[in-house]
């Protein structure tokens, strides 16, 4: 990794702390929301109670040109790939896509600013919390081949369908992060500030196609189990006792599939797995017992979801309805 790319990873995951704190400043000019009252299940809370067709406009026509901006992106890139076999170094397409990142931030603050308003005003929040849970189904069978599902095993079930998610995958991130981004607006509660955090590094992520950075197995461990300390903060600034189904869901993950794939040695693999285990233990000795279940809730649906997903694409390549063309 040479030493210009190194430097813009460290000053573009600066410049999304920034930018996350940055948002703090927007108080001021949306203290006036009053809310509608919390209607329970699939209630999105933060939204203006009188939308108009002004408010509509703008959080969609940001929405859509940010969309075809990171579509364009990705499609050009793939497109002249044979361009950017340096992965060492910072291409124009990388800079194009920062620019683009800083400028769509920007936006959403004055549009929050202005108007207070997201998709979440006519979407019910499964579709949100839905694309982001598909995206890190979609990232653990891309993994599979290389870390494999259960403790290091399973590395060949979903082998011949990578290539087809390599190509493809960018296109569904893409729209997961930018539709999630602008779901919600820009609030400073301590869970929506995680939230664009988050949402920020994961397009630097897209930023960097094509680079040593894109693929470095230690920052797309963070990427993936960063959900785990985003879920936690939202439940237990809302009071919620379940923060500990997030937790330990989201723990049960990285101790059974994710942490296999940074080259950690047996010996650290245990210690990280007994640690957890006690950790646990301890947490429903108090808890009780018979909440104990919530633990493999998060994990259950996950791996269901990997072997539905993953199962109906090799299908489809065994009929040939499915080809995987060029890696990125």
């Amino acid at each position: 990794m040479s030493p210009v790319l190194r430097l813009s990873w460290a000053l573009a995951i600066a410049a999304a702390v920034l930018a996350t704190l940055g948002i703090l400043t927007i108080r001021p000019f949306i203290d006036h929301v009053t809310f509608a009252p919390d209607q329970g299940f699939n209630w999105y809370f933060w939204k203006r109670p009188d939308p108009d067709t002004l408010s509509r406009a703008s959080m969609w026509a940001g929405y859509i040109a940010h969309q075809v901006f990171i579509w364009g992106v990705i499609a050009w890139a793939q497109a002249n790939r044979d361009r950017l076999r340096d992965r060492n170094r910072m291409h124009p397409v990388n800079w194009i896509a920062l620019g683009g990142t800083a400028a769509f931030a920007l936006l959403h603050y004055a549009q929050t600013a202005l108007f207070y308003d997201g998709l979440g005003q006519d979407l019910p929040v499964f579709t949100s919390q839905g694309s982001v849970i598909l995206l890190l189904v979609i990232v653990l069978l891309m993994e599979a081949p290389r870390r494999g599902l259960f403790f290091g095993t399973g590395k060949g079930w979903f082998a011949e369908i990578k290539p087809i998610l390599i190509r493809y995958h960018g296109y569904y991130f893409a729209w997961a992060i930018t539709f999630t981004y602008w779901y919600h607006p820009m609030e400073t509660t301590p869970g929506h500030l995680l939230g664009f955090l988050y949402t920020f590094l994961l397009f630097l992520q897209a930023a960097f196609i094509f680079t040593r950075v894109h693929t470095n197995r230690w920052w797309t461990f963070v990427l993936e189990v960063s959900v785990l300390v985003h879920g936690v903060t939202v439940a237990l600034v809302a009071g919620q006792e379940f923060w500990t189904m997030f937790f330990f869901g989201f723990l049960f993950l990285v101790v059974v599939t994710q942490m296999h794939g940074l080259g950690l040695t047996r010996r650290s693999r245990w210690v990280i797995g007994a640690a957890s285990v006690a950790v646990m233990l301890a947490i429903y000795s108090q808890k009780g017992w018979g909440t104990m279940n919530e633990v493999i809730r998060i994990p259950a649906i996950d791996y269901l979801l990997v072997f539905a997903i993953g199962g109906a694409l090799l299908g489809l390549r065994k009929l040939g309805a499915l080809k995987a063309g060029r890696a990125n």
